[in-house]
């Protein structure tokens, strides 16, 4: 398969034709090798408009919403990222391509140690992996100028929300009792934050961040 050109068709079929316009995310996601991120025999569907599964109830989600997240984020060269949930590290080798530097939390052990292999096949050297929750974020590292969460929550992570630099900005999908997910963008701007939703996305839910049941007599 000529994956190469699979990246390509990917973004000017999926991303160029669907609002996604800023042309650092554009680049980024042509120039960052999708396939090698999942697992081998998944390689050939790498590029097609709906997540992949890539084991222990985590996938890599789809190319459109992943972008039309990132622009969303307008993240800018000089910004601090937190990448919550990196997974085998594809989101954070895009990020990686935008920002200064580039915190990739993972929680999954495996995951973890797949997305460290191919930061160093790739030549990624502007991304620091840590291990640790993924709902506590990582304050040691912060504060943030960008945080991206790579999957759907229940609500804006509180924890993370603390993590943001004054003027930084938060992108998630937030799924809420309704059972739709929608893209959702905060700002902290002097202390306070601000959200708006950007669109309407379906994501499969980021382990660490499900809903607490609510008690009853």
């Amino acid at each position: 398969m000529n994956y190469a050109a699979a990246r390509h068709n990917m973004v000017e079929n999926q991303i160029r034709t669907n609002r996604v316009t800023d042309p650092g995310v554009v680049q980024a996601m042509e120039s960052v090798p999708r396939e090698v991120f999942v697992p081998r025999h998944l390689r050939g569907v790498a590029y097609v408009d709906e997540d992949v599964a890539l084991g222990n109830g985590r996938a890599l989600i789809m190319p459109l919403v992943f972008a039309r997240l990132l622009q969303g984020a307008a993240i800018q060269p000089a910004d601090v990222v937190l990448d919550v949930g990196c997974a085998t590290g594809y989101s954070a080798a895009v990020l990686a391509r935008l920002a200064s530097t580039v915190v990739a939390l993972e929680s999954d052990a495996e995951l973890s140690a797949l997305a460290a292999g191919q930061f160093a096949d790739l030549g990624v050297d502007n991304v620091a992996l840590v291990s640790g929750p993924l709902a506590a974020g990582d304050a040691a590292h912060g504060p943030y100028n960008v945080i991206v969460v790579e999957g759907a929550v229940p609500a804006l992570p509180a924890a993370l929300l603390e993590q943001l630099a004054d003027g930084g900005r938060l992108v998630a999908v937030v799924k809420g009792e309704s059972g739709l997910g929608r893209a959702t963008l905060a700002t902290r701007i002097g202390g306070l934050i601000s959200s708006r939703v950007l669109f309407d996305a379906a994501l499969p839910g980021l382990p660490g961040f499900e809903a607490k049941a609510a008690f009853a007599l």
